[in-house]
Order: C-alpha cells, then sequence, then structure tokens
C-alpha cells in the first residue's frame, strides 16, 4: 500500500503546480488514481497541513479571473459548485459587491455600447447581465442611469 501513495502525492503535486485547487476538485482528480479513499484523504490532509492546499487561494484566484466578466451571483454559483465553504464564499462575494455596479457597467459596454432603444432591448440586457450573474437591483439602477445618458459618469454609486 505504501507504494501507490508517492505517485498519488506528486500527481497531486503537478496539479497544484498548475492552479489552485479546492479539496473537493483536487479529491475528485485523485480518486481516478487512488486505491481507496482513505488514500486520497491522507494526502489532502498533509497538502493542507502544509498550506500546499488551499481553499481560500483556490476561491481568490477564481475571483480574480472571472471577476471581469461575471458579476457576484454567478461567481457564488461558481465557487459552491467547486466546493468552497460558505464562511470562505461569504467574505469573498462580500468584496465583489462593492464594485458591483462598475463591473455591471464595464460589462454591458463591452458587449452593448449603446443604451437600449427599445423595451425589448432593454429587455435583452437585462438578461444578458442576469446571466452573466449580476443582481437585479444593479441592473435595474444600470439601464436607468444609461437611460438618462449617464454611461460614463455615474452619479448613483451603491
Amino acid at each position: 500500500m505504501p507504494a501507490p501513495e508517492p505517485k498519488l502525492r506528486v500527481r497531486a503535486l503537478r496539479h497544484l503546480a498548475r492552479r489552485e485547487y479546492t479539496r473537493q476538485e483536487l479529491a475528485r482528480v485523485l480518486a481516478l488514481h487512488a486505491e481507496n479513499e482513505a488514500e486520497v484523504e491522507t494526502v489532502l490532509d498533509e497538502f493542507s497541513q502544509r498550506g500546499w492546499l488551499s481553499e481560500t487561494r483556490a476561491a481568490e484566484q477564481l475571483v480574480h479571473a472571472r471577476r471581469g466578466r461575471y458579476g457576484p451571483v454567478r461567481i457564488r454559483r461558481d465557487l459552491e459548485a467547486k466546493g468552497v465553504s460558505a464562511e470562505v464564499i461569504g467574505n469573498t462575494v462580500a468584496s465583489l459587491k462593492a464594485g458591483e455596479f462598475e463591473a455591471a457597467r464595464a460589462v454591458w459596454q463591452k458587449k452593448f455600447r449603446e443604451p437600449a432603444g427599445s423595451a425589448a432591448e432593454r429587455a435583452k440586457q437585462a438578461r444578458f447581465l442576469m446571466g452573466r450573474g449580476f443582481s437585479s437591483a444593479v441592473i435595474t439602477q444600470l439601464l436607468r442611469s444609461l437611460g438618462r445618458g449617464k454611461t460614463e459618469d455615474n452619479g448613483d454609486k451603491s
């Protein structure tokens, strides 16, 4: 039994060298190559103790990669899917809420560039932003400010 574990450790290190993983993600990857679940848990425990496996770093990396394209709702859902704890998600997403309006405006500007000319176009823009994970309150605020011609400078910061 000691022979497969070093191979499992090497495989885990190779994965972590490329990017941060949550415990759940790395366990899923390693389970395909382990003889039993206890072997995987042993490696994961050791890596967590040494600080090589960090849920917080994995969450921060995901947020950094997605914050320019997605809103807090979508990022929260992605973090939950990766098995990040509710406490880490709460801390991470709280920082995103502060800049949600500016992020929504940047995403909107990249996609549409002009305010909606009709109710149908406005609904299309709202659905797009909602699909990207922005809250309905921020979407409403953004589309109203765009209707007043404030695409570059927003006087109603939230």
